[in-house]
């Protein structure tokens, strides 16, 4: 027992004495290491493979669920936990150092600015949340609601976009609703009629995904956000798969409410989202979580966002990320995710075993495909396409596969899959 626990000791202060943590031996990552070109074809898209840490031989196609950290930013969030775990007695927490010790009290200007530059928003109207289910319960939690009222979901939400309303049919007596959407959804007409067919005068909130979690499609919001303002009914935006797969102007879509999961396609460290609430509505959001400036009537956003002691590494990993999409730029990023998420459907179109179930429309269309094989279900696709090329999409349910594709993808990971599902035919 002795041997036993010495051997525990001194395998722990092996650990304790190991330097960084070696995830891509011999290689530092910098901003610098990006190209500044013109060009965008294939050899740029192998440079900006190289910024990932992904084991090579293996191709991660599940950015839908999470997104990988790029080097730069893991770097970045490494770094800060361990300067300051031994640099932390140097730091006077009162004299403006303490967003080095902790996050959850500060109100992150710097970042707040960055992000309201990618989604079009005054950083005022910008809170920085965990997640996107975060920023949805912010809302409907917040919301002054009274029994009778209705809310609005689609009957296509991921769990952390219709919870908190059908919570609060049963908390206070609200009307929850459901409109139900077309499979695959290639008309955006047909998607506005069936949200406001369920409309009537007692609709007081609708809550609906900007890209179904599921499927997605990209929905006609613009529209939707346009017509619900003519009725006096408050807009909610799931954009959990929204910021860094497709562009997201929220004063151009006139949304009063929007959130977002920046650790998918803007691929930053996990636990990074934003809350958006128009500067004409907030003063109708209460806050759910509260501390010091619980009340800050100058600052929205920042009063959103007291959520007590946090992690300030993953706010340094969460700055990095942004830095990391602003030098590739917004036009080139969601170009790419474009460009592979059409070359994936249309070669798939092309197969007689292959049924699709997001859509087709190309205006409804960015990086998410979901569709299914002949023959197997979706777990089984999923474990034959591991063990045949070491592809891992995700499966959703029981028959479908629900595929993402990204910038650190290439189309000859995708000609791979065409290979293994042309061969099951």
């Amino acid at each position: 027992m002795n041997q036993r626990r010495d051997f525990i000791r001194q395998s722990a202060m092996g650990v304790l004495a190991f330097p960084a943590l070696n995830y891509s031996p011999g290689r530092s990552y910098a901003l610098s290491d990006i190209p500044k070109t013109d060009d965008n074809n294939e050899d740029y898209w192998k440079i900006i493979r190289k910024q990932f840490p992904l084991k090579e031989g293996q191709t991660y196609f599940n950015n839908g669920t999470m997104g990988p950290t790029s080097g730069y930013a893991l770097d970045r969030m490494i770094h800060h936990l361990q300067h300051w775990a031994i640099h932390g007695a140097e730091v006077d927490y009162k004299d403006g150092s303490g967003p080095v010790l902790l996050s959850g009290y500060f109100p992150y200007e710097d970042l707040r600015k960055k992000i309201g530059e990618i989604i079009n928003a005054d950083f005022r109207e910008i809170a920085l949340t965990q997640n996107a289910t975060f920023g949805m319960n912010f809302v409907g939690n917040g919301l002054e609601l009274n029994k009778g009222d209705e809310l609005l979901n689609t009957n296509q939400e991921h769990g952390g976009g219709f919870a908190v309303w059908q919570m609060l049919a049963m908390r206070k007596g609200c009307v929850y609703k459901q409109a139900t959407m077309p499979v695959p959804a290639n008309d955006p007409q047909e998607v506005f009629d069936v949200i406001f067919k369920e409309v009537t005068k007692k609709t007081r909130v609708i809550a609906i995904p900007h890209i179904v979690s599921g499927y997605g499609t990209v929905m006609p919001v613009k529209e939707i956000c346009a017509e619900a303002k003519k009725r006096g009914i408050f807009t909610i935006l799931d954009g959990a798969q929204c910021v860094g797969q497709i562009k997201v102007d929220v004063k151009e879509i006139g949304c009063d409410a929007y959130y977002s999961s920046l650790h998918k396609w803007l691929l930053a460290p996990a636990g990074s989202g934003i809350l958006y609430i128009d500067k004409d509505r907030v003063s109708e959001v209460w806050s759910t979580l509260t501390s010091y400036n619980w009340d800050n009537q100058e600052d929205h956003g920042f009063r959103l966002m007291q959520y007590g002691t946090g992690n300030p590494g993953l706010i340094a990993g969460f700055d990095a990320a942004v830095d990391f999409f602003n030098t590739i730029g917004e036009d080139r990023w969601v170009g790419r995710i474009k460009e592979l998420g059409d070359y994936l459907r249309n070669g798939l179109q092309e197969m007689d075993n292959v049924k699709i179930h997001s859509s087709t429309n190309s205006v409804m269309a960015a990086g998410i495909t979901t569709y299914s094989v002949d023959g197997l279900t979706g777990p089984e696709l999923q474990k034959t396409l591991w063990e045949k090329e070491r592809l891992q999409p995700r499966s959703v349910g029981q028959e479908m596969m629900r595929h993402s594709v990204h910038i650190y993808n290439s189309k000859e990971e995708i000609d791979r899959t065409f290979k293994v599902i042309r061969e099951l035919a």
